[in-house]
């Protein structure tokens, strides 16, 4: 019988960042599971001056065991219209859009009706419904691309309602975001510390990630400064891109005294050296002001590194509370006296045991099967 064909449309090589890991990695699932899978992607994904970071594209070569088409120009009505000529001759039974943000509305929202027959079935991955920064007309643009879907996956409960209040006769299901898999192994404290030349006598917090307001970074800052972190022989490592002005965290940190305490990481941290970073680090900090779900928890249960995350959106349904991590509100003095428990009370061993048995839910098959399940071909 003739392998059934699916289609993942959304970012991958040569785009670099989360959302192309994720779509790699859900390819890389449905060949392992015998499907034929490529990827749609992006010749243009954003103008650059809409592009807060400094480059949109990989360092890393192109995948050689998966197949990526990088055409689809996000602003370009009549590119849409050839990308989706392409598509139709292919024939895929399957079609996955992953969906993050309202900006994609029209690109997406157009090629689903375009490519949509009775043959095939285009089911969403919802990232983002409303987003974490609001914007104009958001709620219609996201309204124009839910119509053409036949049904849904949410990774965050609080995307499920949003899809759900929007789309409420059609399905839509919650599988929370898998576990990155693809930056290596886990190695050693000892020899991550050593490959990013940081000194073992101390303990490490990890803020990964682009830096946005939403992200709170001024919180956990304004947290670490009330820490006695002589005491604790504690410092805080800051990893990823400014996709906001640095200059009000790098005041901050000068006003709070901070400098000596913090090392500052602040390009774009390639796939080769996400892990030495959380491998190196005692425990990750989210101290999100909003949040859906997120690919940094992720990251950390591979790992089985612990993690504190504030109570908003999704983050706490993936981290229980005193179990594998530590849930907190938005206030620095409550974060502050989170972090010092951690440790004095030398939590690490064993929250380190409990997400060993909790990231078991978060597997890539399990994703695959939802997709699979509600996209009739399982």
């Amino acid at each position: 019988m003739k392998a059934k064909k699916i289609l993942i449309v959304g970012p991958a090589w040569p785009l670099r960042g989360g959302l192309a890991t994720y779509n790699e990695r859900l390819c890389r699932e449905f060949i392992s599971q015998g499907f034929e899978c490529e990827i749609q992607s992006f010749s243009l994904q954003y103008p650059q001056f809409l592009f807060p970071g400094k480059t949109q594209y990989a360092t890393d070569p192109k995948p050689s065991d998966i197949t990526i088409h990088a055409s689809l120009n996000s602003i370009n009505p009549f590119n849409w219209f050839r990308v989706a000529r392409k598509i139709k001759k292919a024939n895929f039974d399957l079609i996955v859009f992953r969906y993050w943000m309202s900006f994609m509305a029209p690109v997406f929202g157009t090629l689903a009706r375009l490519i949509k027959s009775q043959n095939n079935q285009i089911i969403a991955i919802a990232d983002n419904v409303i987003s974490h920064e609001r914007k104009p007309f958001e709620r219609l643009l996201a309204q124009y691309f839910l119509n053409s879907c036949d049904a849904f996956l949410a990774m965050s409960k609080d995307v499920q309602t949003q899809v759900q209040q929007l789309q409420s006769a059609k399905t839509c299901v919650y599988v929370p975001h898998p576990m990155y898999d693809m930056f290596g192994p886990q190695i050693s404290k000892a020899q991550a510390l050593e490959t990013l030349g940081l000194d073992p006598t101390y303990k490490y917090c990890l803020f990964f990630g682009f830096v946005r307001k939403y992200k709170g970074l001024h919180l956990l800052l304004d947290s670490f400064a009330q820490l006695d972190r002589k005491a604790l022989k504690l410092k805080l490592i800051i990893a990823g891109e400014f996709y906001e002005d640095a200059n009000p965290y790098l005041q901050q940190i000068q006003d709070l005294n901070l400098g000596s305490d913090i090392i500052l990481k602040s390009d774009f941290i390639p796939n080769h050296l996400v892990g030495q970073y959380f491998c190196a680090s005692d425990i990750v900090v989210q101290t999100y002001l909003t949040a859906t779900q997120s690919g940094v928890t992720q990251i950390a249960y591979y790992y089985d590194i612990p993690m504190l995350v504030t109570n908003v959106g999704g983050l706490s349904e993936l981290v229980p509370d005193n179990l594998v991590g530590l849930v907190c509100e938005k206030n620095p003095a409550q974060i502050a006296s989170k972090l010092e428990n951690f440790f004095l009370q030398q939590l690490e061993p064993q929250m380190k045991l409990a997400i060993q048995s909790e990231k078991k839910r978060f597997t890539w098959n399990y994703l695959s099967s939802a997709l699979l399940q509600i996209g009739n071909l399982q």
